[in-house]
């Protein structure tokens, strides 16, 4: 077999192969001898077809996948001889197949890049160091009781907080516009769920009261027929209720099934949890300045179209299951909307597998019982979900996967450039784009 190869670009392999007559004829009567053993043709019994027979009715037929087979090892053998590492599937297409010849094909493959990392000293991260305080706890357990207050209706005016059960009509002009009415409709005041105006227009009001309020809705509205656009909101409000908040106390202890329903288990348990979320998010924000970080500097990596076509469908597949559930169909969805974040991803990967790869990284095993000893924590019975997970080798594998990365985490933090930042429980927890949407509007 001959195996030359064309560098078309820094990705992407042109490979022209060639294989010997001799080897599609042998492979070609160890077929048909094959056949003849198990074809059933009138006029003769199972197993004694004669093989002329045989190669006169079947044999274009075995040809052809002897053909198709012996590309398909011909291609495999070629990777290894040129020592080529292919991204996804080749495209191969035959070039002379003609009984009697050698066979010729092409096959054109991407291959995984070749990557020289840029040094980690130029990547600048924030580190966020945070804790949780009583003050915090406190606002936590607040919470908890808003979440499980009760509404009372009442007869005066609705107020700041009040919850007001409405029917609307929203029109532009002298005509309703399609999705702007409701009937029943809950509404808590000061909860900045409906458009600027909206809310603001209903305080004072009184149940059984109708009103008409005039609002504008925001440039950004997602429905292009009404950005920007002036309406008007006839409303009339069914009920006003106000919130009952129960006590925190230890009846109130009760609802979340505590073995001890006292509010200082409660407060323990409270506690435990944002400490658990406040490690996890402080520790996010560092693996994903520093992984932004790396891709910054790495700026110019080719990354194949088969690992960016994988990304996509995983994104389409998350995509799915988030808005769509079981029988939405996710390959209806534009590749188009994932293309920029897929490409990320997989020269992430690429790049975060370069790092493993020159350091000779290997998952740490007390690391990855460390990991799953921590995640369990949050489930009843924590021992079962260690088991699963040990004896799952998929799920096991995702999870070292995770423990990987961390330790490309600590492999780049020696050489980047830290600085360590001091937020509130809050601000720490708070999800990356929000904190940079909040930071852009103050």
């Amino acid at each position: 077999m001959q195996v030359s190869v064309e560098t078309t670009s820094p990705i992407e392999r042109v490979l022209t192969i060639s294989v010997p007559a001799a080897r599609i004829e042998e492979k070609v009567s160890a077929e048909v001898a094959k056949t003849a053993k198990t074809v059933r043709i009138d006029g003769f019994r199972k197993g004694k077809v004669p093989v002329s027979v045989v190669k006169k009715r079947y044999g274009q037929g075995i040809r052809m996948e002897a053909v198709e087979q012996i590309m398909r090892d011909a291609y495999m053998e070629a990777l290894q001889k040129e020592e080529l590492q292919p991204a996804g599937m080749p495209a191969i297409e035959p070039k002379n197949f003609a009984e009697g010849e050698d066979l010729e094909f092409v096959a054109k493959v991407e291959v995984y890049p070749e990557i020289t990392l840029a040094d980690a000293s130029a990547i600048t991260v924030n580190r966020v160091s945070s804790d949780v305080t009583d003050a915090d706890v406190d606002t936590m357990l607040e919470t908890l009781r808003k979440q499980n207050a009760d509404w009372a209706a009442v007869e005066r005016e609705a107020a700041d907080g009040d919850q007001v059960t409405i029917d609307f009509v929203g029109y532009l002009g002298d005509e309703a516009f399609e999705g702007g009415a409701a009937e029943g409709h809950k509404l808590v005041l000061g909860s900045n769920t409906m458009i600027p105006g909206f809310e603001t227009g209903i305080l004072g009001a009184k149940a059984s009261e109708e009103r008409t309020i005039s609002v504008t809705f925001p440039e950004d509205y997602q429905a292009e027929n009404l950005k920007g656009k002036e309406a008007t909101f006839k409303i009339t409000v069914a009920e006003v209720a106000e919130q009952i908040v129960p006590e925190l106390n230890d009846a109130f202890v009760e609802k979340f099934g505590l073995e001890e329903a006292t509010v200082e288990a409660l407060r323990a348990e409270v506690r435990k949890n944002m400490d658990r979320e406040l490690n996890q998010a402080v520790k996010a924000k560092l693996k994903n300045a520093l992984f932004d970080g790396l891709l910054s500097i790495n700026g110019d990596v080719e990354v194949p179209s088969a690992l960016v076509d994988q990304e996509v469908d995983a994104l389409r597949k998350q995509a799915a299951q988030q808005f769509g559930g079981q029988g939405f169909d996710a390959s209806q969805l534009p590749a188009e909307l994932f293309q920029d974040e897929a490409t990320k991803r997989a020269k992430l990967g690429l790049l975060i597998s370069e790092v493993i790869k020159q350091n000779d990284l290997k998952v740490d095993d007390d690391r990855v019982r460390a990991f799953l000893e921590d995640m369990a924590q949050s489930y009843q019975e924590p021992q079962q979900v260690i088991d699963y997970y040990l004896k799952n080798k998929e799920q096991l594998s995702q999870v070292q996967s995770a423990v990987l990365e961390e330790q490309v985490v600590d492999k780049l933090l020696e050489t980047a450039q830290i600085t360590d930042v001091t937020l509130g429980y809050e601000d720490a927890i708070k999800p990356e784009a929000q904190a940079e949407k909040e930071g852009q509007e103050a």
